[in-house]
């Protein structure tokens, strides 16, 4: 699932961003056509308002008001050196991310272990249970509720705490690297309980035929699941690693269920019922949470009413009135939920009931909902946790969005929960994305730059969010834009010590 757990994928977009500078709102006297200005500062003490851009006539209007950030110049800034030495900060923050440092706890533990058995030799029985155990673990930590919990208790940590408490507790949407290690951990175990239940089974120890039969057709389901989990491949093959870990998931539980019985069959004592045996092995409690795991999003599958407010030819906003979101939320929108599902952010403003959810065309699926906007959609589970949760946990954030990724930063600029310093990037904002969202930004956060990159070309981000970071005095940086520039601004804030946030396309 994006990322990220917790992590989630805007619609692709533009990838820097323009400068429009999106100000305070102007009086209604000040919103009539205008010709453009160059962007040149009266530095006089009446300079307090002024004309920044003006990206046209009919549609964008960009006015400076007192207090409003400055882009003028900022290439010309000179960014501090980065921290520590070339290869100790790629290590750091690249290669050895929190992501995959706790991937790295979960299978090397588990490979330690691994290596015990091993040489001091376990019978088919308890490899089970350990393979059964790393896929619970694996489960688990994709199940809403649990991320959910997750971002809770680490987002619960007060502003007093120190920043490098802070920081750490800001990446808790990196606990897919906790599902990956178990899912990979666990499918060796099994291979090794695969080799001992053969060992077992010619020497006609315990082991049926029955189970060793599951035990094997559960490892090819595994194994073709973890092929398409591969970054690279689930990238270039999205809708496969969907399907696949959807259906070859499925399936795999089923033939657990049946694999755990005929094991715990194949061990059962003389004299005890199966029933006993059954209700007495810890196997089959983990098997029964983690089948009502995966079912119970799907008990909440439903198909709800949807209002559509197209915004441009670009993009569409569709509001939904069946549940109330937080600032960080994200949700599943389906046409047909066995097959595809898309994860969005939710717009949700204080004071106001349901959400809405910003579609940027960025392929196919979004192409269709533009030209023909829904009246239904189905949804499942329940509002999942994103990146942008993590913002309350600084006493000041410089929040960055290119294109679409307003739609995961609107929600935390309207809840106004911290101070916040407002960069978006995108080309003819207003065009694009309408008046009602733009001013309602700019209601909620009068200083909020709003750069528009049709007019003023795509700008150099890490210089640019670095300035405001400056300027603003801020404890950190959360950005949602595509995978390209949020991994280079997040790598060019973190090293320069300053803890930067944005998501890990896990999923």
């Amino acid at each position: 699932m994006p990322s990220s757990i917790g992590t989630i994928t805007p619609p692709r977009t533009e990838t820097s961003s323009a400068v429009t500078l999106a100000l305070p709102s102007a009086p209604p006297s000040v919103h009539h056509h205008l010709s453009v200005v160059p962007y040149e500062l009266d530095r006089s003490a009446n300079a307090s308002t002024a004309v920044s851009s003006i990206s046209d006539s009919k549609s964008e209007l960009s006015v400076a008001e007192k207090g409003a950030p400055s882009w003028e110049g900022y290439l010309e800034d000179d960014l501090p050196e980065k921290t520590q030495g070339h290869f100790l900060r790629n290590v750091r923050f690249q290669i050895f991310s929190l992501y995959r440092r706790l991937f790295g706890v979960v299978f090397i533990t588990n490979m330690a272990i691994f290596i015990a058995t091993c040489v001091r030799g376990a019978d088919a029985l308890y490899l089970g249970q350990v393979s059964i155990a790393n896929i619970f673990v694996a489960i688990l930590m994709r199940q809403d509720y649990v991320i959910n919990a997750f971002f809770v208790v680490a987002c619960a940590a007060p502003r007093s705490w120190p920043l490098c408490i802070r920081r750490v507790l800001g990446r808790v949407y990196c606990i897919g690297g906790i599902h990956s290690g178990a899912a990979i951990s666990g499918t060796i175990w099994l291979i090794l309980f695969a080799a001992q239940s053969t060992r077992q089974f010619l020497k006609q120890d315990h082991i049926s035929t029955p189970t060793l039969g599951f035990t094997y057709v559960i490892i090819a389901l595994l194994l073709g699941m973890i092929v398409f989990a591969y970054p690279k491949a689930r990238t270039r093959h999205h809708d496969n690693f969907e399907m696949t870990h959807r259906f070859c998931g499925w399936t795999a539980i089923a033939l657990v269920w049946c694999l755990v019985i005929f094991l715990i069959r194949d061990y059962q004592e003389i004299g005890q019922t199966l029933g006993k045996a059954v209700v007495h092995s810890a196997p089959f409690w983990l098997v029964l949470i983690m089948t009502c795991s995966i079912i119970l999003p799907w008990l909440r599958l439903r198909k709800v009413p949807v209002r559509a407010e197209t915004l441009s030819n670009h993009c569409v906003r569709l509001h939904f009135d069946y549940v109330n979101t937080h600032p960080g939320h994200f949700v599943r929108l389906s046409h047909n939920p066995l097959f595809e599902w898309h994860s969005f952010a939710t717009i949700s403003a204080p004071g106001t009931d349901g959400y809405s959810a910003v579609v940027s065309r960025a392929g196919d699926w979004t192409s269709n909902e533009i030209a023909e906007p829904p009246k239904e959609m189905w949804v499942r589970g329940i509002p999942c946790y994103g990146v942008v949760a993590v913002t309350p946990l600084f006493r000041r954030v410089v929040l960055v969005a290119t294109g679409s990724g307003i739609g995961p930063i609107a929600p935390v600029v309207f809840a106004k929960k911290v101070p916040i310093q407002l960069l978006w990037t995108a080309p003819a904002v207003r065009k694009t994305f309408g008046d009602k969202l733009v001013d309602s930004l700019i209601e909620a956060n009068p200083n909020a730059l709003i750069y528009d990159t049709r007019e003023h070309g795509k700008p150099d981000m890490v210089k640019l969010t670095y300035r405001l970071v400056r300027e603003f005095d801020a404890e950190a940086v959360v950005i949602i834009s595509n995978e390209p520039l949020t991994r280079k601004v997040v790598y060019g804030m973190m090293s320069r010590g300053i803890p930067a946030f944005g998501a890990i396309w896990d999923s």
